[in-house]
């Protein structure tokens, strides 16, 4: 499956950071982990961490699948509003998927150090249109309660606190934006250096469980035998899970040139709209502007191709209706795979169908926050420890 399209702007701004061996003879391990992409590196980085002895494969090189055409918009809110997600799971549930990611911003501040470009940030929801208002109070009432770090603005405060002439938004203080490809490479790298084995260009071909090990066959003739082997392999799953477990989808985005002065964009916010098909943006450490959106149904790499100029252009003209006088010049355009599910969040964990194995998939808006908890959630289980959060993101939910 092509991932991405065209030219995702971290890895023409980041060059191939590092690059690991093929693999080429037959090996052991406690932990496989099948995917090098930022959920790979954290599930790795964590297990490492643990004193897990894990080895890493990626059929391409470390960060080059989705984790390249990912625009790293760091939020606790998730797809699935508050209010919906309380309907389908409860009040405490849909609570707690909003908390954790919370805590998994904390925690990705804290691994990305001084050189992944993390800066903290603040968020904005804002109302498309007027007819948005109602279900935006509804959301706002519910996280209040909730104690989440919100702040409703209306028409008035929007306009003149951050310039943005809609009718109303959510405003949290508490967000994120990094380089996931540069982050995906320090994670690897530092684990590589407390002992886990990474090899690049090496895909998974076959899954032989037996009583206390998995044997893993690659497309290099290798076998790997492991006591599990955990998929971290994001959309590309979807080809071994069976039913329908999540929608593949696109989604468009550019970064800009660079702009001389950002400083009539207050506080640098992470901006994104309500509705399916939303509008998102945010800035980059060399003063960028980065927007994406203009989903759809296309997974064709051909295709998408075809209407990435297209799709640039309009996402142009949208991001314009939010701040009427900036004029962009878009420097580099991509388009990426991204799946969703029926309630917005993540699958954590086994599955019944593969034994002795675990699955870290980050489907949604927020794969890069979903696969921190899923790094904690993995490590406690393949431990033996009991993780209370597992059941919020177990298959048969």
């Amino acid at each position: 499956m092509d991932l991405h399209s065209d030219l995702p702007f971290w890895t023409v701004r980041n060059g191939l950071i590092q690059t690991y061996p093929a693999m080429d003879q037959d090996l052991r391990c406690d932990a496989l982990v099948v995917g090098g992409g930022i959920t790979g590196a954290l599930v790795a980085h964590s297990l490492v961490r643990s004193g897990v002895d894990c080895i890493v494969i990626d059929r391409r090189d470390k960060g080059q699948g989705s984790t390249s055409a990912s625009t790293a918009l760091l939020q606790f809110e998730i797809d699935t509003p508050l209010y919906k997600l309380a309907a389908i799971h409860g009040m405490a549930a849909a609570e707690r998927a909003y908390e954790l990611g919370i805590e998994a911003i904390a925690i990705l501040k804290t691994l990305a150090g001084s050189d992944c470009a993390f800066q903290s940030r603040s968020s904005l929801l804002v109302a498309r249109r007027q007819a948005d208002i109602r279900n935006l109070r509804r959301e706002f009432d519910l996280r209040h309660k909730a104690r989440l770090p919100v702040s409703r603005l209306d028409d008035g405060d929007l306009k003149d606190e951050f310039g943005i002439p809609r009718p109303a938004a959510i405003h949290s203080s508490i967000a994120g934006e990094c380089d996931p490809y540069r982050l995906t490479h320090r994670l690897l790298g530092r684990a590589h250096k407390r002992g886990l084995r990474v090899f690049d260009r090496t895909a998974a071909v076959s899954y032989a469980p037996h009583k206390s090990y998995v044997m893993v066959k690659t497309d290099r003739g290798c076998t790997v035998r492991a006591r599990s082997i955990i998929f971290a392999s994001g959309y590309e799953t979807q080809t071994i899970l069976p039913g329908n477990l999540v929608k593949l989808s696109s989604t468009y985005a550019f970064v800009s040139e660079p702009f001389l002065d950002l400083s009539w964009w207050k506080e640098r916010a992470l901006i994104w709209e309500t509705g399916e098909s939303y509008l998102y943006s945010r800035t980059t450490s060399d003063d960028r502007i980065l927007v994406g959106g203009e989903d759809d149904g296309v997974i064709s790499g051909n295709r998408r191709d075809r209407q990435i100029p297209a799709k640039t252009k309009r996402l142009v003209s949208r991001f314009r209706t939010i701040y009427p006088h900036c004029k962009l010049e878009p420097a580099f355009s991509w388009a990426g795979t991204f799946g969703s599910t029926k309630d917005g969040l993540a699958y954590i964990g086994r599955h019944s169908q593969f034994p002795l194995g675990y699955f870290a998939l980050g489907f949604g808006g927020n794969g890069i926050t979903y696969s921190v908890i899923a790094a904690r959630i993995l490590t406690n289980l393949f431990l033996g420890r009991k993780d209370v959060d597992a059941q919020l993101f177990r298959f048969d939910r």
